[in-house]
C-alpha cells in the first residue's frame, strides 16, 4: 500500500505540472501579443502595458521566456500565491469566498444522488425486470440523454419562474433552499449513473455463489441482502461517488452560471467570458489539485473497503 501511495503521488505531480502547463499555454502562449491576451478585448494604455510587462516578466521572449514565466507562476503557486485577476483582486480571496458555496452545492448534489439514486438502485436490483426496474431504467436513460446546459434552464424556468417552487436565482449569499434546485440539477446525472451502477452491482451479487450459500444455511432474505449483498455491491458505488464529488466541485460551471451562484464555477465562467487569463489559470490549477486528491482518496478507500484488493 505504501508503494502504491508513493507511486500515485508521483503520478499526481506529473499530472499537475502537465495539466497546468497545457492550460497556461492555451491562455498565453498562442497569442501574438501576450499583454493583449491578458487584457482580452479591452484597450491597454501605455501605463498598463508597462505594469503588465514587469509583473508577468513579458520582457523575456521566445520559448525560453514562456517557460520562465510558467515556472515563475508555479513557484508562486506552490507558495500559496495565486496572483491577482485583471480586476486587481486577489485570486486567493476570490476562491476563499467561492469555495463554501460550491462545497454546499456539491454536497447537496451528492446527497440527492445517494438518497434517491442508490436507494432506487438497490430496489431495482432486487426487483429486477419488474415495472419499477424498467421505469427507473427508462427515466435514468432520459436524464442521461439531456445535457446540463439544457436541463438547468428548463428547471429554472418551470420550477423557478413559472411554478415558483424554488428561487429562480441564488443571489450573492445563497441559503440551503436557494441552492436546493441547482443541487438537484447538478446531481441529476450523478443520480442516474449511481442508480444504474447500484442496480447492476446488486443484481450481479444476488446471483453470486456466496448468496446461494447464505440462503442454503437458512438466513432470511433481508439479512442476506442487507449484510452480504449490500456490503459488496456498494463498493463500486462509493468509489464512483468519491470521484464524482471532485467532479461536482470542479464541474459546476454551467449550473452556477445559469442560477447565478457565486461559486468557483461561476468565477471560472466569468474569467473565461471576460478573457481574464490569470483568473482562469489560477482557478483551474486549484481544481486540478482538488480532482487529483479526491482520486487518491478514493483509490485508498477502495482498498480499505474491500480487503481482497491489494495494490502491487
Amino acid at each position: 500500500m505504501f508503494r502504491f501511495i508513493v507511486r500515485r503521488l508521483l503520478q499526481m505531480v506529473v499530472a499537475f505540472f502537465g495539466t497546468t502547463l497545457i492550460v497556461y499555454a492555451l491562455m498565453f502562449a498562442g497569442q501574438g501579443d501576450p499583454i493583449q491576451a491578458l487584457a482580452g478585448e479591452r484597450p491597454v494604455t501605455a501605463a498598463q502595458r508597462a505594469y503588465l510587462t514587469e509583473k508577468y516578466h513579458l520582457d523575456a521572449t521566445g520559448v525560453g521566456g514562456f517557460f520562465y514565466r510558467y515556472f515563475d507562476y508555479i513557484s508562486n503557486l506552490l507558495r500559496g500565491d495565486l496572483g491577482e485577476s485583471l480586476t486587481g483582486r486577489s485570486i486567493g480571496d476570490i476562491l476563499a469566498a467561492a469555495w463554501p458555496v460550491t462545497i454546499k452545492l456539491a454536497l447537496i448534489a451528492i446527497a440527492v444522488a445517494v438518497i434517491f439514486g442508490v436507494t432506487a438502485g438497490v430496489l431495482a436490483g432486487i426487483r429486477r425486470a419488474s415495472i419499477f426496474d424498467n421505469a427507473t431504467l427508462l427515466l435514468t436513460l432520459l436524464v442521461l440523454g439531456i445535457p446540463t446546459i439544457v436541463l438547468a434552464p428548463l428547471a429554472q424556468y418551470f420550477l423557478g419562474v413559472k411554478w415558483q417552487l424554488f428561487p429562480a436565482t441564488a443571489g450573492a449569499d445563497p441559503d440551503f433552499y436557494a441552492l436546493l434546485l441547482p443541487g438537484i440539477v447538478l446531481g441529476s446525472l450523478s443520480l442516474a449513473t449511481a442508480l444504474r451502477l447500484t442496480r447492476t452491482s446488486v443484481a450481479e451479487n444476488l446471483r453470486a455463489d456466496y448468496v446461494r450459500t447464505a440462503r442454503s444455511k437458512g438466513l432470511p432474505n433481508r439479512r442476506v441482502v442487507s449484510v452480504h449483498v449490500l456490503r459488496n455491491s456498494l463498493i463500486p458505488v462509493i468509489t464512483f461517488l468519491g470521484v464524482e464529488l471532485g467532479n461536482l466541485m470542479s464541474g459546476a460551471i454551467i449550473t452556477e452560471g445559469v442560477f447565478n451562484i457565486p461559486g468557483v464555477g461561476f468565477n471560472l465562467f466569468r474569467g473565461i467570458r471576460t478573457e481574464d487569463g490569470p483568473l482562469v489559470v489560477g482557478i483551474v490549477s486549484v481544481l486540478v489539485v482538488v480532482y487529483l486528491v479526491s482520486n487518491l482518496v478514493v483509490d485508498i478507500l477502495y482498498a480499505v473497503l474491500d480487503p481482497r484488493i491489494r495494490y502491487e
